[in-house]
This record gives structure tokens, sequence and C-alpha cells, in this order.
């Protein structure tokens, strides 16, 4: 999954109702000055919204590496305002921007203009259906997520990971910059705590389960030596190769930096752990949002949000009822024909998971090389693509293990994008706090999702389709191709992408790969019946875990990870397969439909170059090129 893109279009709750996509070559009695006039406006508006969006978000303009200009000024030495303050006053730009987008004359657009309203629009929907809730992360920056703080969501989770891995570190500035948001982090910290303790006050309450899966990340960050956190150590071991900076300033800043560490940030963080502490006579194992106040409306809007549809909780719960009935007959096929006969399909797929060659060892050396196996992975695929798209990507791909610090909770894998400038490469992240966790035949399907051709290609594709970036005439607006992000659409292209793995051959002469791709579909289907399971059909945790290692065979430590992330992200596990979904009926009616003249290769280009968008325009915008290839 993706990082800090997922800021801003994914946060939303409200699906496009009242916003209807037009399609290119739509025909329009318009007159051409109030085109012209409507086109202008929306141009303007277009760019005044992204820099208020990055204004408020400088984590997102430092991942872009963005101008000063566009971000609204500097950035590099500030973090969003965590505030009950800050996140009313973001709430209130989405309003105020969504009243200026409706005064434009939708329907005099055309192209990619009227492409740009519907994205835009619709986001500040979402925005704006998320934010009814007013408890958990709301605002501008967050997801629609219940609890302000988990093993998933706040400023301890985020930040050190945020400032080691995308805060540059190329001359005094930048370290001076880095000080200033470590004073930021502190301060944020504090709001956070002030926040869940008035949450709790509404009766938001994490569940008991997830109190004390946070405590465990928490508490060595509030209390291990300063010096050995990972916001000291990156500063110390990257300011040496700054610009400029002499040893003497070097030391200064190191000293500066562990002192905001020691006296500001883990006495932050040791009062968040004493809200924690004292909310777990309170906290019971019930795991469902909707016992939150209001929680059937916030879930509906969450799920509506990730998925960018509006199917109900049941459809998309017998939707993955449907898919793992197929998945299991596939791999139950499968199994048999490389002579695992016996048991279960989940009992065959753990006794292949625990084989010893099939694990790295869990060590330093173990992971290198899981990483390099990835690289060579890659590499492989890289000059296979273009057989199966005809826009080929320039930016680069780094493969990093998850820091050791937040991997207790972290996702088996994300994606960050690179710089729009190209100073900082794209990375995705793979989780190794246990090799055993990723046998070898799993890890293709990973790489394929998360890298090429999933999330980086989609990603850098849309960056560089970026107006800035080319002079296209069919380019899109910086807040398409880099800062809005719907999960039903990027999600749904990197799960579409390991079917195009499959589909290219990738495991022609690795079967039990293919296994791990069949086990990864199954992995996402049981997402479908887990999250509404979940939240909407009264299940618990145990239950859910019991349910996905029962279907998957996946490592039991791994499930119970995921499900407690359904349970901090509600919504978010079903955008996958509802997006894969959609891609593929939007591909058999292109077949169907075109017959001879369909290629495979145009309609992937068509997919990815309008970039990130609600599942709704994009049904209508390759409707639209269906009638154009006609």
């Amino acid at each position: 999954m993706t990082s800090q893109r997922r800021l801003l279009g994914a946060i939303a709750a409200a699906a496009l109702i009242a916003f209807g996509a037009a399609g290119c070559g739509q025909k329009s009695t318009t007159s051409e000055a109030a085109r012209a006039e409507a086109a202008a406006s929306l141009n303007a508006l277009l760019s005044e919204t992204a820099t208020a969006l990055l204004k408020e978000s400088p984590s997102l303009a430092t991942n872009l590496g963005i101008s000063e200009d566009i971000a609204g000024g500097p950035y590099n030495n500030r973090l969003a305002d965590a505030s009950p303050e800050g996140l009313a006053r973001q709430a209130a730009l989405a309003e105020s921007l969504a009243k200026r987008f409706d005064a434009i004359d939708r329907k005099a657009l055309t192209g990619q203009d009227a492409i740009s309203y519907d994205v835009v629009r619709a986001a500040l929907g979402y925005t704006i259906r998320g934010n009814a809730a007013r408890f958990g992360n709301w605002g501008l920056e967050y997801a629609p997520t219940p609890y302000v703080v988990s093993q998933l969501t706040g400023s301890y989770q985020s930040v050190p990971s945020f400032l080691d891995n995308q805060h540059p570190m190329r001359n005094a500035a930048d370290a001076e910059a880095y000080i200033a948001r470590l004073e930021a982090f502190a301060a944020n910290i504090d709001h956070e705590t002030a926040r869940l303790k008035a949450d709790a006050e509404k009766g938001v309450i994490p569940p008991s389960f997830i109190i004390e899966r946070t405590l465990e990340q928490m508490r060595p960050l509030a209390n291990g030596p300063a010096p050995a956190t990972t916001m000291v150590r990156s500063i110390q071991s990257r300011i040496g190769r700054a610009t400029g900076v002499t040893g003497v300033q070097a030391s200064d800043f190191v000293r500066n930096a562990t002192a905001i560490v020691r006296d500001k940030i883990q006495p932050a963080l040791r009062r968040q752990v004493d809200a924690l502490v004292a909310l777990q006579p309170r906290a019971t194992p019930a795991a469902a949002v909707t016992r939150l106040p209001g929680g059937d409306e916030y879930y509906k809007a969450a799920l509506a949000a990730w998925t960018t549809s509006e199917m109900t909780p049941d459809e998309i719960h017998q939707m993955g009822l449907d898919l793992i009935e197929d998945l299991t007959r596939q791999m139950d096929a499968l199994l048999k024909a490389q002579g695992y006969a016996e048991g279960t399909v989940a009992a065959r797929v753990q006794a292949i998971s625990r084989d010893a060659r099939q694990i790295y060892p869990n060590t330093d050396i173990g992971k290198v090389r899981l990483i390099d196996e990835l690289n060579r992975q890659t590499a492989v695929i890289t000059t296979r693509l273009p057989e199966q798209f005809i826009t080929l990507p320039q930016q680069k791909l780094d493969i990093r293990r998850v820091p050791p610090e937040i991997e207790a909770g972290a996702p088996g894998g994300y994606y960050e994008p690179g710089t729009l400038d190209g100073s900082r490469a794209a990375a995705y992240f793979i989780n190794l706090r246990n090799t055993a966790e990723w046998p070898r035949f799993t890890l293709p399907t990973l790489n394929y999702h998360e890298g090429i051709p999933g999330h980086h290609l989609q990603n850098a594709i849309s960056q560089e389709a970026n107006c800035t970036e080319t002079r296209a005439t069919d380019c899109i607006p910086l807040i398409r191709s880099s800062i809005l992000w719907f999960s039903g659409y990027g999600e749904g292209w990197a799960l579409y992408a390991e079917q195009i793995a499959d589909e290219m051959g990738m495991y022609d002469n690795d079967p039990l790969g293919r296994l791990g791709y069949l086990q990864s579909m199954a992995f996402r289907a049981a997402r479908l019946i887990v999250d509404t399971g979940l939240h909407a059909k009264g299940w618990s945790r145990e239950k859910a875990i019991d349910y996905m290692v029962g279907v998957t065979g996946d490592q039991p430590s791994s499930i119970a990870t995921e499900v407690e992330r359904y349970i901090v992200w509600p919504g978010q596990a079903c955008a996958y397969m509802v997006g894969r979904q959609t891609i593929n009926r939007l591909r058999d009616k292109a077949r169907a439909e075109l017959g001879g003249k369909f290629d495979i290769r145009a309609f992937h280009d068509r997919i990815l170059l309008d970039g990130p968008v609600p599942l709704s325009v994009l049904e209508t915008n390759m409707n639209a090129w269906i009638r154009a290839q006609k």
C-alpha cells in the first residue's frame, strides 16, 4: 500500500453521487466563450487547491520535492498541525473549496478539464463526509481512521520514519529544518494526546488489544536512549555528507537533536503512554467501528471513501465469498498437480510455508539476500514491460525493509513515491520482522504489487504525466498526478498488476510462485469478508484471524497484524479487490466491444495516464475510450 499519498484523496467518505464524470468527445451546446471561462476558472482553482492542500501537508510537499511557490511557502521546517484547531481549520478549508468548485459551470467543461473537476470535487466531497464524525483523524491530512493513536496512526508511528527516509539533508539549512521538525513533533504528540482524551470522553476508545499493541511499539521509543533513536541516528549518519557543514556544526546539530528527543519528544511520548494506560480499564475487546457514536454511518463513509464505490457491506461480503470459492478451487488443483494432495488447502499451503527451503534465515544477512532477490525479480520483469505497456516510466525504485522500531505493527509492505525532480527515488518497504512470514514462493507477487508493474509503475507514470513535467496536450495537473490518491484505483491497480504478471507468464516455470499469486488473491478476497465481518456483522478479532488463516494458509502472526490493521483502518482493506474487479470488468467490456481492435497496451496506458481517479470516474473514462477506439 501507499503511505504519504493516501493523505488527501483516500481520506474521504462519500461517493460520487452528484458529480457525473464527462467522457472525451461529449457533445455540448455551451458557447466557446463559456467553455473558455469555465476552463480558466477551473485551472486557476486547481492550482490554488493544490497549494492549499500542500500548505496543510508539509510532509507531502517534502515527499514530492515541490517548489515553495507551489507549496505556499517554506515547508521543510514544518509538520502538519495535529491540534484540534488545526483539524477544524482543514475541515473548513475543504468546505470552502467545495463551494468554489460548485460555482463553476461543470457542463461547460470537456476532456481533461471535466475529469479534473470530477476528481477534485469528489475528493473534497469525500473529505467533508468523513469529517462529520469529528473524532479520530480527520481534517485533510488523514484517511478516515477512528483512533488518533494506534499501531498504525499517530505521529509517533509516522514521523521518525518520515524524517529518516524523506527529509533531505543536503546542507545546513536542511539540518536546521530537521531540528525544527523535531520540535514540531514534540508539540504534535501532545496535541494528539489531548485529542485522544477528548475522544475518550465521547466514547471513542480503541479496543483493548489495539492499546496493548500500540504501547508495545511506543514504549521503546519513549524510554530508550535518545542517541539510539532513528531521529538522532538519522541526522548523525547523514549530516557528515551535507554540503558546507563543518565538523563542529555537525556535532552541534547532533547534540541539539539528541537534546530535543531526550527533553521534549520522549517526555511527550511518556505522557501519551500514560494517557493510553489510563484508558485500558475502560477498553474492551469489541472490534467494530460501528460500536462507536454514529459508527454505522462512519463505516459506510469510510467504506465509500476507500473503495470509491457505493457497494454495501453485504454486497462486498458476498463478493468475497464468491471469490474465495473460485480461488480455493484453483489452489487445490495446483497443489494436487505438485504432489500436495492431503489435507485442506490451508494446511497444505502452511506445510509448504514451513518448509526450510522456503525460508530465508532470520538474520541481517538473510534479510539482505531476500531484498537482493526482490531486486533481481524487478530487473527481469522490467525488461518485459513493453509487452503490456506503451508508456514506460523513468523514475527509479528502491526496495527497503520497514524500520525495525515500527515493524511490530506495520503492514507487510507499502510504497512511497519519489520526488518529482528525481532527487529521491521511490521506495517500497517490506516488513522483515520475521522472514518466516515471507516464504520464497510469496515474494514475487509482493514485488509485482508494490513495485513493477504495480504501485511504482502506476505512480511513476502518473507523476511523469504531470503538466509541469511534460508538454503533452493531454497532461494532467499536479493535484491529480501527485497529490490526490484513491485507494480503490491505486490498490485496485496494484492487485490487478499481480494478475498482469501471471498473464505475462512470470510463473510458467515457477508453479509454487503461482501458488503465492493465488494465495495473495485469496488473501485480498478474504479481506472483503473479514472487514465487513468485523464492522458490519459482529465478528471478533479471533474469529477474523481464524477465518483468514483457514482460507489462505498464511502465518497466524502475520494474519493477526493484518486483522488489527482492518480494525483501525475500517474499509481500507476492501479497496484492493473492489478496484481490481472493476478494472477486469472494464477490460472484459473493452475486449468484447472492440474485438480485433482491442490493444491491451493502449488499455493500460489509458488507465494510467489519467492518474488516480475514483472508480466511477475510471468507468466513465474507459467507456469514452472504448467509444473512441470504435
